[in-house]
């Protein structure tokens, strides 16, 4: 699977570049980066893609610690795992690679992203019961997400955390085992998902709805191009296939 950056003319015929399928889960990574940094500035210090974090917030919570968030981490628990699951029950029969099921999937992740930045920018997020619901539903959004993207298969990419990308980048590095393999894509990772939280924490200090919808307008790209590509692939592999046949 790859995604449609540009094309060119040549001898007559129509000649297509690609970027790779690294390049939308990298664009991926980029939203989740985003998601997660309105889940934790306005949304009660709640993660919509990074489980671990809020796994621990929960976990020192249960000593008694007071001022730490319960309700919202829990209900975006929950709702990630619904939405993985969900992407997982669509997929279980799904061939390799982009396929119609993945365009539906990520096309729906957007338009979820989408409902809740108008959400946001309708109710706000004052109280307690809007931010643990707005979190709920941004997890359930990257739950179909990591599932999605799981399913895809890009290694050192799941989209929605860096702590077994950072793992393999220093394991693999010079001080470590030395074997410099996937340098550039576990930096690329960790950049992307760190520029995702620069740009929605700047969101943020405008609106968080608007930091949603930059997330929203990247998945819908994602998917576009993810389509677009699969479907180009099939067309050239039947004309490819008829031309041989015809030979």
């Amino acid at each position: 699977m790859s995604a449609v950056a540009s094309g060119t003319r040549t001898g007559g015929g129509f000649v297509r570049r690609h970027v790779t399928p690294l390049g939308l889960m990298l664009a991926l990574t980029f939203a989740t980066g985003v998601v997660d940094a309105v889940g934790y500035l306005r949304l009660d210090q709640v993660f919509a893609g990074n489980m671990t974090g809020n796994v621990v917030i929960l976990g020192m919570a249960l000593t008694g610690v007071t001022g730490l968030p319960v309700l919202g981490p829990v209900m975006a628990l929950v709702f990630f795992l619904a939405g993985a699951a969900v992407a997982g029950r669509v997929l279980r029969t799904a061939a390799p690679g982009w396929s119609r099921r993945c365009t539906g999937l990520l096309g729906g992740v957007g338009l979820v992203l989408a409902a809740t930045a108008l959400c946001l920018a309708l109710t706000g997020v004052g109280a307690p019961a809007v931010r643990a619901s707005m979190a709920s539903s941004l997890a359930l959004a990257m739950g179909v997400q990591a599932a999605t993207a799981r399913h895809l298969a890009v290694k050192d990419v799941t989209t929605v955390v860096v702590t077994s990308t950072l793992t393999g980048l220093a394991a693999d590095s010079r001080l470590g085992a030395a074997r410099g393999q996937g340098a550039l894509r576990r930096g690329a990772v960790v950049a992307l998902i760190t520029i995702g939280a620069v740009t929605g924490a700047a969101l943020c200090q405008l609106n968080e709805g608007l930091a949603v919808v930059a997330a929203a307008l990247v998945v819908l790209a994602v998917t576009g191009l993810g389509h677009a590509s699969a479907r180009s692939a099939e067309h050239m592999a039947a004309a490819t296939t008829g031309s041989a046949s015809s030979s």
